[in-house]
């Protein structure tokens, strides 16, 4: 497993007067967790963004904090960014025991192709993209992978009972809730009808009704 490292240093600007650190290039971090003194600390920002990058939210990352003696093991817990910018504005950063389990979200991914979709208008619809569950630290899978191979026919489904997990890890979602199904496409034919006032008001411009024009091209012929 890849080792993922952080130093972080000490942070004594809180608050409004952090964004003077961001323009530095640094961005506010925050320690927190069970049994754990919060602590306000900072990193520097390219270094973070490429952790981010990484370790996502469920992966291991050791920090390295200016005079302690032992690093801190933490899983990040949350991303804030610059809705405009995207630049980051602060991480929060929680500080886990090797020996107690936690619960985490983890993302799910489709694999495989799905013999149902050779037919036309059948498509997957995934209907679940996390799953919540709870284990020791290291156990934390990075995703957890749905094959679809098995989906043949309309209206095939998997369930979050239907998911094998590592030994160690309990599902907290749902059971019976649908990961992905085949689904089908329906198109609905839209019928375009003249309202009754419209022929109205074409007949008063002058512009006969279909079945009026009929009749008036019979007489001309037979005139």
């Amino acid at each position: 497993m890849q080792q993922l490292e952080l130093r972080a240093h000490g942070r004594k600007l809180v608050g409004k007067k952090a964004r003077f650190l961001r323009r530095q290039g640094i961005t506010p971090v925050h320690l927190f967790g069970h049994n754990v003194e919060s602590l306000a600390l900072q990193c520097d920002a390219g270094q973070l963004e490429q952790l981010l990058g990484l370790a996502g939210m469920t992966k291991l990352v050791t920090l390295k904090l200016d005079g302690a003696r032992k690093p801190r093991s933490a899983v990040v817990r949350g991303v804030q960014r610059d809705p405009l910018s995207g630049s980051l504005v602060h991480v929060d950063f929680y500080q886990v025991s090797m020996e107690q389990k936690i619960k985490v979200e983890v993302p799910i991914i489709l694999t495989g192709d799905a013999p149902a979709l050779k037919t036309k208008g059948n498509y997957l619809a995934h209907e679940l993209d996390t799953l919540h569950i709870e284990c020791l630290p290291d156990r934390i899978p990075g995703t957890v992978e749905v094959d679809v191979s098995s989906l043949s026919e309309e209206d095939q489904s998997v369930h979050v009972s239907d998911l094998a997990l590592g030994e160690g890890i309990t599902v907290l979602t749902d059971p019976e809730h649908v990961v992905v199904k085949v689904a089908v496409l329906h198109i609905e034919k839209v019928e375009v009808k003249v309202a009754e006032g419209e022929v109205e008001a074409g007949a008063e411009a002058g512009v006969e009704a279909p079945e009026e024009a009929s009749a008036t091209e019979k007489e001309s012929k037979e005139g």
